[in-house]
């Protein structure tokens, strides 16, 4: 059986707990760079799914701990939040810059490539003043504090 046995009698130099040093050109991946964005995107389509299908949107706000008012610009006023914004996507192509031109190359997704996305806002509004806060800035604000 692998490792059925102590490891204190090994010949070689380096601890046998399976830790690399960082120079190491080893072909087993490990995952050592954490995407925070597509946590985030994670989060956020949770979050989305979980407010189209309350019963009581008002209520799952609230528990989210979503403000219902926001200081204005320069603070003066506070905006109100008077609309929950849902918009639904699909991506069908990608566009990119072109080396030594001006043209995008450009390239459509075949059919099963072509990819639904959902993102919603929080819009808060005053006499002076409407603001959109997307709500993978809000979760992002949540998770650091």
């Amino acid at each position: 059986m692998p490792h059925d046995h102590h490891h204190d009698h090994h010949d070689h130099h380096h601890p046998h707990d399976h830790n690399h040093p960082q120079d190491a050109d080893h072909l087993h991946s490990h995952l050592h760079h954490h995407d925070d964005a597509a946590d985030l995107q994670v989060l956020a389509t949770q979050f989305i799914d979980g407010f189209v299908k309350a019963a009581d949107k008002a209520a799952y706000l609230r528990l989210a701990g979503v403000p219902l008012e926001r200081p204005g610009t320069g603070g003066a006023t506070a905006l109100k939040l008077v609309d929950v914004e849902l918009t639904t996507e699909w991506q069908v192509g990608t566009a990119s810059p072109s080396f030594g031109s001006r043209e995008l190359s450009y390239l459509p997704y075949p059919g099963e490539m072509v990819r639904e996305r959902t993102n919603m806002a929080l819009v808060y509004v005053s006499m002076d003043e409407k603001d959109r806060l997307d709500i993978r800035t809000f979760l992002r604000g949540k998770l650091k504090g």
